[in-house]
């Protein structure tokens, strides 16, 4: 069987991003968009509150105030993100509007703190899966959860690469499972001790004024502080939705601030929930088991569930959530590469994450989410612990940035006529909690792992800002070479000059330098005068995840293709020569330019191919990795057909 036949199988087939109701098949209504993104946020009640509970020691009375500190966050921080989806509709979430409301470094940093916090979504939600399932089998079987959280990345990296909407669509009766039985079981743990609820108020007042007369009120504050930072990870994956605002169905803006809706209510509700039912079930660690184990087994075993049955019961739901975890996994998945190819656009990564495969995900980008999400949980064994430090401390960084933008913003359009007060205090309201949080998470768990999120964020930034400095560099070489062909004269000649198919034709593949390809024609004609009579123009535009986008980007993009391609055919049809353009769009520049240039051979038999590229005086591993290696590709496929093409050197 064919690697091509292997690929579609395993893959699917190929969709075409040229044709209107494929990006409309692919966006993501605000039902779907809650499973797919929504998800990565309730997941983390499968283990933000129990790390915030277990902080408070032998003071669980408290666990009152955080279970109405956790309800009140949720919704502060889901609110001013909803100001996010309206300023930023195109997507692009905290690292865009750091970069735009603050200045780009700001955004750098954002970006690679959400880089390195989506593959601890992919690590932590995975690492937690397993712990849930493993929760039903014997101590004995411990040694193997880290085998079986390398095959779940495994299994959801595969299922990415087929495309966003079915891997959902895969995991959506999970998703529906998982609510359906949380909700069960929070309203009834709840109601089954609802005699107890008149007194857990007052018990915890009496409980807090014993506990600051015994020490002090500055200890009692600073224990609550901490349970609470700590539980920092029950917020995470609430920017999943304003990350990946273009994804979403038409009306974007709407879409995005319901499934921000539907996020907030699932996500306040079942963390604050399970605290209580941690509370009021007297819920005790054991060991080999989630606290989430401890506290369901208790209340089904009150709903009358006993041997077998319960055995089945506390399966299922542990299944459940070990499934939504899978789901939010699948969220970094969907957010890391969006994150990738934003910042690709503005040339902090490769601009190889922006690209597309025939299956319109960003294939490069899942890849690399995958690959270093294996590496983390080698590296950390897959203890949640460990993870959920690693992961509160950027996704609260990102918070940070993103509402200190916001703040910045309202200030600046406080004249504009806009309800700027009220927008601008809950703005700074989630500005003054983020920070609380991200401050205590990192005193508290510096030397216990926060160290390295800290360490791997900053190497991120400092590849960044080498990656950026090399395309800016090379960009401005670039338009030193546009700006010597910009001089070429026209010539005096008026009007088209159609080739004739049996002349000896000049194909040149162009991109978007006209210097580059002005370069190449003229070099043509110095080496080989008067041989060629006609001058064909070929451009095959990469249809990636910045042009994908939004509406009306595709059409643009066609718009500044045809621009190009005129002014070359215009610069010949000037003097004097005949010549004609080519355009074509995919998703793999290689295969489209193939497919033009066979078919211009099959008009054109007397053809002969150039293109230009780029040489770098220091050619390196790392300078291939960065530029496009496409002429390369090009020329292989096409000696392979027999057809003739010469690769000129464009020295930068």
């Amino acid at each position: 069987m064919k690697p091509a036949k292997i690929r579609e199988i395993v893959l699917g087939k190929a969709l075409d991003p040229m044709k209107s109701e494929t990006r409309h098949s692919l966006a993501l209504v605000a039902f779907l968009a809650w499973v797919g993104l929504g998800a990565d946020g309730l997941s983390s009640s499968a283990y933000g509150p129990e790390e915030a509970f277990k902080a408070l020691g032998t003071h669980g009375h408290f666990g009152v105030y955080l279970a109405l500190a956790t309800a009140i966050t949720v919704f502060i921080i889901s609110l001013a993100y909803n100001q996010v989806i309206e300023l930023f509709p195109t997507g692009g979430g905290g690292y865009r509007i750091a970069t735009t409301l603050i200045g780009p470094y700001a955004g750098l940093v954002s970006g690679a703190a959400l880089i390195v916090d989506y593959v601890l979504t992919i690590s932590i939600s995975v690492a937690s899966c397993v712990d849930s399932l493993f929760s039903l089998l014997p101590l004995g079987a411990q040694p193997y959860k880290l085998t079986v959280e390398v095959a779940f990345v495994l299994f959801l990296l595969l299922i990415n690469l087929r495309g966003a909407k079915e891997s959902i669509k895969i995991l959506l009766p999970i998703f529906l499972g998982f609510v359906a039985s949380h909700a069960v079981l929070i309203v009834y743990g709840l109601v089954a001790h609802a005699s107890g609820l008149p007194e857990l108020i007052p018990d915890t007042i009496t409980e807090t004024r014993k506990l600051a007369s015994e020490t002090s009120w500055v200890f009692t504050i600073a224990l609550l502080l901490k349970a609470y930072s700590l539980g920092g990870g029950t917020y995470t994956g609430i920017e999943a939705v304003s990350n990946n605002v273009n994804s979403l169905a038409e009306p974007r803006v709407r879409t995005g601030k319901l499934t921000m809706l539907y996020m907030a209510f699932s996500l306040a509700f079942t963390a604050a929930g399970i605290i209580l039912l941690y509370l009021l079930w007297n819920a005790v660690p054991v060991e080999g088991r989630t606290l989430n184990a401890v506290v369901f087994n208790s209340i089904l075993e009150n709903m009358g569930f006993s041997g077998t049955s319960l055995g089945f019961a506390l399966t299922a739901v542990l299944t459940f959530e070990a499934g939504l975890l899978l789901v939010a996994a699948n969220a970094g998945f969907l957010g890391g590469p969006a994150v990738l190819s934003n910042m690709a656009a503005d040339s902090w990564v490769p601009h190889k994450f922006r690209y597309l495969s025939t299956r319109l995900v960003t294939q490069n980008g899942i890849l690399v989410m995958g690959v270093a999400a294996l590496a983390v949980l080698f590296w950390t064994d897959g203890k949640v612990d460990l993870l959920v430090v690693l992961y509160s401390i950027n996704v609260f960084l990102t918070f940070s940035l993103s509402l200190a933008g916001l703040c910045l913003y309202w200030i600046k359009h406080r004249n504009d006529g806009l309800p700027w007060r009220r927008r601008l205090l809950l703005s700074a309201l989630g500005l003054v909690v983020t920070c609380s949080i991200l401050v205590v998470t990192v005193i508290e768990k510096f030397f216990e792992g926060g160290w390295m999120t800290v360490l791997i964020t900053t190497i991120v930034i400092g590849l960044c800002l080498y990656i950026r400095a090399h395309y800016r560099e090379t960009k401005e070489k670039i338009g030193a070479v546009d700006q010597v062909f910009a001089n070429q004269p026209f010539g005096s000649h008026v009007g088209p000059v159609d080739p004739n198919p049996e002349n000896q034709t000049a194909v040149f593949i162009v991109g978007s330098s006209r210097g580059g390809g002005l370069h190449a024609l003229l070099w043509v004609q110095r080496m080989f005068p008067g041989h060629f009579k006609n001058f064909i123009f070929v451009n095959a535009r990469t249809v990636d995840s910045h042009a994908y986008g939004g509406e009306g980007a595709v059409e643009q993009m066609r718009a500044e293709a045809n621009a190009t391609l005129k002014f070359f055919v215009d610069f010949c049809h000037s003097h004097g020569m005949a010549s004609a353009a080519y355009l074509g769009f995919g998703t793999d520049v290689v295969v489209e330019v193939t497919k033009l240039c066979e078919k211009i051979s099959e008009e054109y038999p007397n053809s002969i191919f150039f293109t230009s590229k780029l040489i770098f005086e220091h050619d390196n591993w790392f300078t291939r990795m960065l530029h496009n290696q496409a002429a390369l590709a090009i020329q292989r496929r096409l000696h392979f057909e027999s057809l003739q093409m010469v690769i000129l050197p464009m020295k930068v």
